[in-house]
């Protein structure tokens, strides 16, 4: 996905906003920059594009999700190539996307992680991946969360272990309290209270012999994860208590960044 732009040195966000990484590969050096989509919006387009064929859903769906990349989560990031002189041809390599963690005030949730499909299978997935950790550790982000359905021997590699679930809060800015971001973690209705109308007690049931106990059965563990409800009895990554909300396995992974 060839874009015919133009990324001069120095002007990618001035350092705070962008990760670079530079290889050389023969004589030509190829050089990665991760870049934010709002601060390259004619790279709009080619990005939609791009999500659109690995996962489908309209232009006009992509466009309106990706439109709303900001500073105060949720961002998209570009993984950008150029090779050769300063005004080489830039090629889109990947896109990721980063939101906030409700009650984990260091912690992000990472999601649409994409390659280009003619750029697959060169280690590109990985570098995009270290790229968006980078950007993370120096926002002051100490832990990463995400979710897949096929790629947990992938992340595995890359230094990630199977978790719990985690709520990912969209839209909210970094400097909201702690306490704020809480409020979105509780299961809805768990801390509620309700007014009922007094009713009158039921008479007692007549009398019987009581029954023989049932033997006591182990509760699992039951989180509200984005807002489904997942049970958790254990961590393997070749099978996953958690289900999607489709029903589909998947599985909920973290890293220590």
């Amino acid at each position: 996905m060839s874009l015919g732009c133009f990324l001069p040195r120095g002007t990618e966000g001035a350092g705070a906003d962008s990760s670079r990484q530079v290889r050389r590969m023969g004589s030509v050096s190829e050089e990665l920059t991760l870049v934010p989509l709002h601060q390259r919006p004619e790279l709009l387009e080619a990005c939609a594009e791009l999500l659109r064929e690995e996962w489908g859903k309209s232009r006009a769906s992509r466009l309106h999700t990706l439109q709303r990349s900001s500073d105060s989560f949720p961002i998209c990031l570009l993984l950008l190539q150029s090779r050769g002189t300063a005004e080489a041809t830039c090629q889109l390599v990947g896109h990721v996307r980063l939101s906030r963690v409700a009650g984990r005030p260091h912690g992000l949730f990472v999601e649409s992680v994409v390659v280009a499909r003619a750029l697959r299978g060169q280690g590109y997935g990985r570098r995009l991946m270290e790229a968006t950790e980078q950007w993370a550790r120096a926002r002051g982000f100490s832990c990463l969360h995400l979710t897949t359905h096929d790629k947990q021997h992938f992340y595995a590699h890359l230094g990630f272990v199977v978790g719990e679930p985690v709520q990912s809060v969209a839209f909210l800015s970094p400097s909201i309290p702690t306490e704020v971001l809480r409020l979105f973690s509780t299961c809805p209705g768990a801390n509620t209270t309700t007014t009922r109308p007094r009713l009158p007690p039921a008479p007692p049931p007549p009398f019987s012999p009581p029954a023989a106990p049932a033997p006591p059965t182990p509760l699992p563990n039951v989180i509200w994860a984005r807002g489904v409800l997942a049970e958790s009895n254990g961590h393997s990554l070749l099978e996953t208590p958690h289900r999607d909300a489709k029903g589909l396995p998947i599985f909920w992974m973290k890293k220590d960044i």
